[in-house]
Parts: C-alpha cells; sequence; structure tokens
C-alpha cells in the first residue's frame, strides 16, 4: 500500500521528487541501469550451481562464503524488479492523467519499435546531442532515429537521477538492461519529449590488423572509459549499489596490456617450484574436473580507486578513477591448497619465501604481467585463494581473466593475476614491472625526482573505504524535501569487517549511524563489500548546497582520515579520505 500511495501522490504532483522520498529504498531502485534482465539469468545460475555445489559437498567442509547471495539477496533483487514495474506503472498513469486518458496499464502490452523518424522534426548530429548534458542547456538523449528533451522528466523519474546517466547519449544500452521501459505506454511517454530526429550512426573504428588491441573484446556502453589503449574503465557509481554482485559486463575493467584471445584447447596452467624442479601441468578440463568448486563473493579494488580524488590537489600519475574501480563477483574454482597438494607441494612445509603467478598478456617485448605475493600470506589465505574460472556462475570474460584468474580474498587487485598461466614458488618476488615499481604508497613529500620504489614493500591489503553512490554529485532535489536518503558501500582489505558507517549532511560537523547490509561472511573473513542507507533530515527551510560526507570504521576500528591532503601520493593510489558529495535544494 505505501508504494501505491506514493505513486498515486507521483500522479498528482507531478511526480515530484519529495513525493517519492518515503519510499526511496524502493522506488530508487529503478534505474535506467540494476537489478537487469542479466542479473535474474545470473541469479538463476548460481541457484544451479549452488545445487549443484551443495550435492557434491555434503562431505566436505570448503563452501566458502555459503552463501552472501542467499534468499536475503534473492528477495532484495526480486523487490527492486517489483518496484521497478510499479515504479514504471507510476510514471505512465501520471503521463496518461496529464493527456486525460487515466486507465491501468495493460500487463500485456506489446513491444513496441518506437524511435522512428519523425516527418518534419528537425534532424540533429551525435554532436548536437553531446552537448546537451546538463540542466542548463537542457538534457537530450537519443532512442533509436529519435532525439528527446528529458530536462523536465528528471525530477519525475520513478529511479530518479540515474536517467542522467544516458545524458547527451544514447538511452538504449541501459533500456536494453530493462524490458519493463519498452512496454507501449513507456515508449509512447517517451515519445511527448520528442524534439527531432537522428540518423547518425556512431562511427566504428576501422580494423587495423597491426593493432595488438584490435582484437580486444567489446565492452558495455555504460562502462565509463579511463583509457582506450589499454582499455581501462568503470561503471558510473549510481549503479553499484543496484547488485550485491556486480554484474559481468558492468565490473570495472583493469588492463594493463592488449587482451589475451586463449585457445581452451590448448590451455595449460603450469606449478613449479624454485630448486627442487618440480613441475606439474594442468588442462582447463583437469581444473574442472579433479577439484571440487569452491565459491566466495570477493570484491576486487584497484589500488588507484578514487584517484580523481587526489588529481584535484596536485597532478598524480595514473588512471583518473572514480569511485567505481571497485566491484564484488562470485568467484568459482579449485581452491589453491588442493592444486598444490596435488602438485606434490606442501605450502606450509616449502623453504620458498614468495608465490608468483604469472599472466597470458605481454608487453612488445615478449614479457607477461607478473605479481607475487608473499609465501606467509598464502598461507594464511590457503583455503580461500581461488583458481577461478567461473564469475558470477558463467565463464569467466576475457576483460576478466578468461579462461582462469588467481583470486586472493582481501588484496588489491593488482594481484589478482588474469590470464592466468604459470604459479611458481620462488625464493625472490616478482621481479615485473608492475610488482617493483608500481602499487607502493608514499609519502606527500616524496616526488619524482627522490622516490626510490625499493623503500617500500608493494601494496597488498587495502585500507578501509567507503563511497556513496547516491545521490549523485550535483544532484538537485525537490525545493520542498525534508531529508535526503543516502546510499553507498563500505569495504576493508585483509578480510575486516565492516561495524559502522557514519554520515553526516552537515559537512562533518554531526553524524549519523548508517544502516548496514553486511554479507553473510565471517567478521574475520569478510571479502565481500557492506552496503549501507541512510535518511538525513534537511535543516529546515535551507536552501542551497548540501554537503554530504560518509566515512566507515572496519572490524581493526580503522576508520577513514578526514582529508586528501594528508594522504596524497605521487601515484594516488589508497585514496580513503572521507568521501564527499555536494547535491542542492533549489529555492524554488
Amino acid at each position: 500500500m505505501p508504494i501505491l500511495a506514493s505513486i498515486a501522490a507521483a500522479s498528482t504532483r507531478r511526480f515530484n521528487l519529495n513525493a517519492l522520498k518515503r519510499n526511496r529504498s524502493c522506488l530508487s531502485s529503478l534505474p535506467i541501469l540494476g537489478s537487469s534482465v542479466e542479473t535474474l539469468k545470473l541469479e538463476r545460475n548460481i541457484d544451479i550451481t549452488q545445487s549443484q555445489r551443495s550435492a557434491s559437498s555434503s562431505s566436505t567442509n570448503t563452501r566458502g562464503f555459503e552463501h552472501e547471495h542467499d534468499e536475503h539477496y534473492k528477495w532484495i533483487q526480486h523487490k527492486m524488479v517489483f518496484a521497478a514495474i510499479f515504479g514504471l506503472t507510476g510514471s505512465v498513469l501520471y503521463w496518461k492523467s496529464r493527456n486525460g486518458a487515466i486507465k491501468a496499464a495493460s500487463a500485456k502490452s506489446s513491444l513496441q519499435p518506437g524511435g522512428g523518424v519523425q516527418p518534419g522534426l528537425p534532424t540533429y548530429t551525435l554532436s548536437d546531442v553531446e552537448k546537451h548534458k546538463t540542466k542548463e542547456k537542457r538534457i537530450w538523449v537519443t532512442y533509436k532515429n529519435g532525439v528527446y528533451d528529458i530536462t523536465d522528466y528528471v525530477t519525475s523519474h520513478p529511479g530518479g537521477t540515474k536517467i542522467l546517466l544516458a545524458a547527451g547519449g544514447s538511452i538504449e544500452p541501459y533500456w536494453n538492461m530493462y524490458g519493463v521501459h519498452k512496454q507501449g505506454e513507456i515508449v509512447e511517454m517517451l515519445e511527448e519529449l520528442r524534439i527531432g530526429n537522428i540518423t547518425e550512426k556512431p562511427k566504428e573504428q576501422a580494423f587495423d590488423k597491426n593493432d595488438p588491441y584490435a582484437n580486444d573484446p567489446k565492452r558495455h556502453p555504460a562502462i565509463i572509459p579511463a583509457s582506450s589503449k589499454p582499455f581501462n574503465g568503470e561503471p558510473p557509481s549510481a549503479i553499484l549499489t543496484d547488485n550485491f554482485l556486480t554484474p559481468n559486463d558492468l565490473f570495472y575493467i583493469r588492463n594493463h596490456l592488449p587482451v589475451p584471445d586463449v585457445n581452451l584447447k590448448s590451455y595449460k596452467l603450469d606449478i613449479s617450484v624454485q630448486g627442487p624442479g618440480k613441475f606439474t601441468s594442468f588442462s582447463f578440463d583437469d581444473l574442472k574436473r579433479k577439484f571440487h568448486k569452491k565459491s566466495t563473493a570477493v570484491v576486487l579494488q584497484c589500488a588507484g580507486n578514487r584517484r580523481s580524488e587526489m588529481v584535484k590537489i596536485k597532478p598524480v600519475k595514473g588512471l583518473n578513477w572514480g569511485t567505481s574501480a571497485i566491484g564484488n563477483a562470485e568467484w568459482s574454482g579449485p581452491c589453491l591448497d588442493d592444486l598444490l597438494k596435488q602438485a606434490g607441494i606442501d605450502i606450509d612445509q616449502v623453504t620458498q619465501k614468495h608465490i608468483l603467478f604469472g599472466g597470458m598478456d605481454k608487453d612488445p617485448a615478449g614479457s607477461p604481467y607478473e605479481a607475487s605475493i608473499p609465501i606467509e600470506l598464502a598461507r594464511l589465505l590457503k583455503r580461500d585463494i581461488i583458481v577461478a574460472y567461473e564469475m558470477n556462475g558463467q565463464e569467466i570474460p576475457r576483460d576478466h581473466g578468461y579462461p582462469v584468474r588467481i583470486i586472493i580474498p582481501g588484496i588489491v587487485g593488482a594481484r589478482q593475476v588474469k590470464w592466468l598461466t604459470s604459479i611458481k614458488l620462488s625464493n625472490e618476488e616478482s621481479m615485473c614491472h608492475w610488482q617493483q615499481n608500481d602499487y607502493k604508497g608514499f609519502h606527500s613529500s616524496i616526488d619524482w625526482n627522490n622516490v626510490n620504489f625499493k623503500s617500500v614493500p608493494a601494496i597488498m591489503e587495502l585500507p578501509v573505504t567507503s563511497a556513496i553512490c547516491e545521490p549523485i554529485e550535483g544532484t538537485d532535489l525537490a525545493p520542498d524535501a525534508d531529508d535526503v536518503t543516502v546510499k553507498g558501500y563500505a569495504w576493508s582489505g585483509g578480510g575486516r569487517g565492516i561495524v559502522r558507517v557514519d554520515v553526516s549532511i552537515d559537512g562533518g560537523k554531526t553524524w549519523d549511524s548508517a544502516t548496514l547490509s553486511p554479507p553473510k561472511q565471517p567478521m574475520y573473513k569478510t571479502f565481500a563489500w557492506t552496503f549501507w542507507e541512510a535518511t538525513l533530515p534537511i535543516p529546515k527551510n535551507h536552501k542551497g548546497k548540501v554537503e554530504i560526507i560518509c566515512k566507515a570504521a572496519d572490524l581493526s576500528y580503522n576508520v577513514q582520515p578526514d582529508s586528501v591532503e594528508g594522504i596524497w601520493n605521487l601515484r594516488g593510489v589508497l585514496s580513503n579520505a572521507w568521501h564527499r558529495v555536494n547535491i542542492s535544494i533549489p529555492k524554488s
């Protein structure tokens, strides 16, 4: 009844954002991105693999997190779809009431093509549309051959400002993730916002056989590029909290070199030991058939996540990541310890000091990407490290390491080697550039004239962090808004669970405690992220800028520093200061 009530209220109040805020937990789950059809398929696949795993693991105790995406998360995902349907229905009711034709939307509405060329309307170019991304310049989107001005509809959108993700571009990649958007009533409503036609097609890059990146996989249009060659990109932060398990095609992408195209039939994973000369090789079929499959939800985060906040202080070298170079997925495959035992290696008895992981991605000189971890760390995590061949119940996508990737829970993403082809126990750590001369942290007085990369160890565990995903920077609330709902994620390296997230709406003068949605993992082995949410009252009669801040504390009561200035470093890594988002309340 509260959902229906809010829809009715929204219909009579032109969907004022304030009329929807009390049901934000449901209606804000309706983005143009989010709990997609793919996600539901993913959930079904996970259900199947869970059943298979349950049947095959009755005599063992290695089922990992067992299972974070249980009935609680299934319920959340179904709620999101439920809210999406009701939210869109509300939009339709409002639109029809405006046109004097209120009637229930048919559940059997057929899909409508929409977006065809409309004679008599002006024709625009892609560059014309790209210029219209803000309220000041008007917000335009395209759908097929149509151009639409959605500026006045933004505050009416049941998914809030997530519709702005398509500003200045095509709305199709997002709508394709929600079949409900293509109902006749929705397409018809969009046509009411039609201002023109577009017939120009996006230019495709010509294939260059000499380009080492020519065979890279296609990426989801929602991924925001940080670099093109090699490709690196992150999803919009507004979608991160839509799914506990980040959909594969919306997981941040971090590549250092061209993406290998692996022949599965010839794939081999070599395991060796420096000194004794032990050598064992496993085929992909061996990994799937000879070993028990373990599944664990694990966050991967780039060491440079949130680097863009450091760039504002002083230039750094590195990709200009926002808050989304982080993702949470269920990784499945055999335990590293099981493979080592099969190869005759007892990790508790070896004298070697490091484990090296080699990938199949190579630089022009033929040197592969490689990383290593200390043997002590491998011992602590020996039943947690996974030689993964599945990501969220599906084969690992090429961008994320197909066919095999090493997953070391609680550790920086740089050590999670993709396209894994070798594991070596060694007396020395990896001599790879990215192990020796990158991904290391320094104090703010070190610059490129006096830096000594040999003076500090490579980053392993990452510090506690949190970020605000909703509302997004620059959001305008309704003039009569009296509170705002804030959502985000929190995570800490080393498996340390999150015990508290504090949220402020007055620049850090006062704080409220957010409601946490922790994963079903032991507090000292919390490898997945924690979602949080807080609804905060806005000071009475306040107009203008509002600064929202969040900070998290982990199980060891490590807390985020209050400013970026004190943790700035020349590589822009380990950026975990309080996260700040500015929104505003218009005067009218």
